[in-house]
């Protein structure tokens, strides 16, 4: 109550002196001297703007590995992250004060003394040389100009010096001191003013000057940033006027002693120091990983297109890009290190940066559709490349993902999985034999080479170990092509499509998209792979069938906090049961034949990467792939813990051929990466599929 009068009697007394100075003041013009009474600077907080009641300021969000500490990068338009007062050094709080606003302890928001000697000041000299702004009317002025939904003349106009937002300053001013304590309101300015060189706020200051903490700041150190606040830009002692940076400090130095907050002693000792600046960059964006992890800005890159369909974060992806760099997140993302650092070296003994090749890898984690690592052999990075090098070894395409201009790779015979699953959801059993043969005339409709008189006809590539009486064990195993065209016309192509869309293998291409929507029951020699996937969508498929038919989007973080700490629901896993768990069960059965392990019931015999099982020596599935000419190849393996999927193409010129030979070696980093993925791990087995699903023919088995 008492201190209600004293700002009410406060605004009279500034409206009369205001009145009573001369009216050519630079400072204000004259309708701001006689404008001010009791009625222009009564406002109540709560009426004050949002933005001042909850102050909005642009925070850093900060990406980290899987162990929550290794940074990946940051993501901001302000680099700032808010501390409370008790982590910013008391000194530090000494110097802004005294910088910027020596009384800020005695008055109410409002300085009638610095108003008096702003307009003396400036009537004497015939322009404005000293403002009367106290550090809350600052503050005020930065949170206005600082608001995400101006635009820039907006944002000018909040700056500009006019008779209307002088008041208004002051009106917002006294309302927020009546509100607000003081350490409230020296929090709020040190974390939202700009200190230049990129840095707002002290902790981004603090860091980017002399690479501490704010609580760390010595004198010296927090005399030079309180005095940047001024003219951050011109002071900057980084990209400015170093010698102006010390002049400033001196002047902050000797405001500390007259106000009695330090000695002369001490802050003579202090000017005496030199600048002894430690400058350190914060990252920004995925192209500013960490040098000599380049691969991690495909991980990075992936996790920002994932975050941009997120509706937790806004309602378009523009909104939620200025969410993610404006909100202060703290990120623990599901990248490995270690495992991505295994997967990149496997890569590397494939192809090198600098050939045209490329091996994107994935590996998922089935039950959650978290991502331990995205590999390939290329630099994230938006550097030029050699003459006539378009893509590498630099390139900022998501070769592991997808999307934009890289719609995928062709899949191959791992497409048969598909197939598989919907024979068995139909109510066909592992024990569906056919006596396959060389080449199989079907009664899809196709052109091209693979046409026979208009249909589409597909032949086994090695008739000796493929053709006969085969299974559905045998026959995945073994890749038996025209086994799986025939499974495709007894189950219908429609049916093989919508199992691989549901598993989450995106149609990119238009073409395909085109196919899948409209001429899917033609589309016989979709289950050979003609359609382009990515490995981290192969990765995904297969991974459902390794969690026994749990489905999960693929998923780039681990937990993600808000600026307040609270955690963010958008970081659990989003399953769902997409297939029958047996289905499930005997589809893995089945993928153990390709790899050389057995099936529970013993029915595998022979494989496309028999060593596979005997380097992991832990029991494993998977399938290899070959497109038409072999222009890509495919490695998909997959334990109960892990998946990973290898694709081998030229992603500049799909026309040339890897070859097959390349699939040997890619088998062989599968099996490495998964073994080191694994190495703490428990070995863990596969749950045998029914009997009645392997070997009996029953009605339609869906998702539980």
């Amino acid at each position: 109550m008492i201190r209600a009068h004293l700002d009410k009697l406060l605004t009279v007394v500034i409206a009369g002196v205001l009145a009573g100075l001369v009216l050519a003041a630079a400072a204000l013009p004259v309708a701001l001297v006689f404008g001010i009474g009791f009625s222009a600077l009564s406002t109540p907080y709560s009426e004050l703007p949002n933005t001042l009641r909850t102050p909005p300021t642009a925070q850093r969000s900060n990406l980290y590995a899987n162990d929550g500490t290794t940074l990946i990068t940051s993501f901001y338009q302000e680099d700032r992250v808010d501390v409370p007062l008790h982590e910013v050094a008391p000194v530090m709080r000494q110097a802004i004060v005294a910088a910027e606003d020596v009384r800020f302890f005695q008055h109410s928001g409002v300085d009638l003394r610095g108003v008096v000697r702003a307009f003396t000041v400036n009537k004497r000299d015939g322009r404005t040389r000293q403002g009367a702004s106290t550090l809350t009317m600052q503050y005020v002025r930065n949170v206005l100009s600082s608001d995400p939904r101006l635009t820039e003349s907006q944002r000018r106009a909040a700056t500009e010096v006019t008779t209307a937002r002088k008041i208004q300053e002051m009106r917002y001013a006294l309302a927020l001191e009546r509100e607000l304590s003081k350490d409230e309101i020296l929090t709020r300015y040190l974390n939202i003013a700009y200190f230049g060189a990129g840095a707002y706020g002290i902790a981004a200051a603090s860091k980017r000057y002399f690479s501490r903490s704010p609580a760390e700041l010595t004198l010296a150190q927090a005399a030079l940033l309180a005095g940047l606040v001024r003219s951050p830009d011109s002071d900057d002692p980084i990209n400015g006027d170093a010698d102006s940076a010390l002049h400033r400090r001196a002047y902050v130095l000797e405001q500390m002693v007259e106000s009695s907050q330090v000695s002369a002693d001490a802050a003579a000792a202090a000017r005496a120091e030199p600048l002894d600046l430690r400058p350190s960059e914060t990252p920004n964006d995925c192209t500013a990983v960490p040098d000599g992890h380049k691969d991690w800005g495909f991980f990075c890159d992936w996790f920002t297109r994932w975050w941009s369909s997120q509706p937790a974060f806004g309602s378009t992806a523009d909104e939620r890009q200025r969410t993610l760099r404006r909100g202060g997140f703290s990120i623990v993302s599901s990248l490995d290190p270690a495992v991505q650092r295994a997967t990149t070296e496997q890569v590397l003994r494939i192809y090198k940066p600098t050939e045209a090749r490329a091996v994107p890898t994935a590996v998922v984690q089935p039950g959650t559709g978290r991502v331990l690592a995205m590999a390939v052999n290329r630099s994230y990075s938006v550097a030029d490349n050699p003459a006539g090098q378009k893509n590498h070894p630099n390139t900022v395409n998501q070769l592991i993902a997808g999307g934009g201009a890289i719609e995928g790779y062709q899949g191959g015979s791992t497409f048969k999985l598909f197939t598989m699953l919907a024979a068995l959801e139909s109510g066909m059993p592992l024990s569906t034999d056919f006596t396959a043969p060389t080449r199989l005339l079907t009664k899809f409709p196709v052109t091209g080479e693979a046409s026979c008189d208009g249909r589409w006809c597909p032949a086994n590539s090695s008739p000796s170990s493929m053709d006969g009486r085969r299974t559905m064990w045998t026959a995945f195993g073994r890749s038996v092509n025209t086994y799986f065209a025939w499974l495709t016309e007894r189950v219908g192509a429609d049916r093989v499509v919508e199992m691989a869309e549901r598993l989450g293998i995106v149609l990119r291409a238009d073409s395909d998209a085109r196919l899948a929507r409209y001429g899917a029951k033609n589309w016989g020699p979709f289950t050979l792979g003609v359609a382009a996937t990515t490995p981290l969508d192969l990765a995904t498929a297969y991974a459902t069938v390794a969690a026994e038919g749990t489905w999960c989007a693929p998923l780039p973080v681990v937990s993600i906090t808000d600026s307040a700490g609270h955690p963010v629901d958008a970081a659990k896993p989003d399953c769902r049961q997409a297939l029958d768990t047996d289905v499930a069960r005997a589809a893995a059965d089945a993928a153990r034949c390709p790899v050389g392990d057995q099936s529970m019931y013993g029915r595998c015999d022979g494989a496309t990467a028999p060593g596979l099982r005997a380097k992991l020596n832990r029991p494993v599935a998977g399938k290899t792939g070959s497109s038409e000419r072999y222009e890509t190849e495919t490695v998909v393996a997959f334990t109960p813990q892990l998946a990973v999927a290898s694709m081998a193409a030229n992603p500049d010129d799909p026309r040339d051929a890897v070859g097959q030979a390349v699939q040997a070696r890619m088998v062989d980093a599968v099996g490495e990466v998964l073994a080191f993925a694994l190495r703490d791990q428990p070995v863990q087995d596969f749950v045998p599929p029914s009997e009645r699903v392997a070997f009996q023919v029953t009605g339609a088995r869906t998702g539980n």
